[in-house]
């Protein structure tokens, strides 16, 4: 899945369905690891390529953690 993927624009937290913020690796910019809801602080991964997006595959992310994601997604 890459950022300009059509799908990102339908794909919904399981939680809340609001939208989700695509995270890339950043040594591996074609190759993203998650998606993120900052609202409820929920990361969902992604496996060879397919969204995890059932709420008990999500896991919750500490503080830091959320604001290292913020600052990540958006540079």
């Amino acid at each position: 899945m890459n950022p300009d993927d059509p799908l990102l624009k339908i794909l919904a937290c399981p939680l809340d369905k609001g939208p989700l913020l695509l995270l890339v690796r950043q040594e591996q910019p074609r190759s993203a690891e998650a998606l993120y809801n900052p609202r409820l602080r929920r990361r969902y991964p992604i496996v060879d390529g397919i969204p995890q997006l059932l709420p008990s595959s999500g896991e919750q992310v500490t503080e830091d953690e959320h604001e290292e994601l913020l600052r990540r997604t958006a540079s």
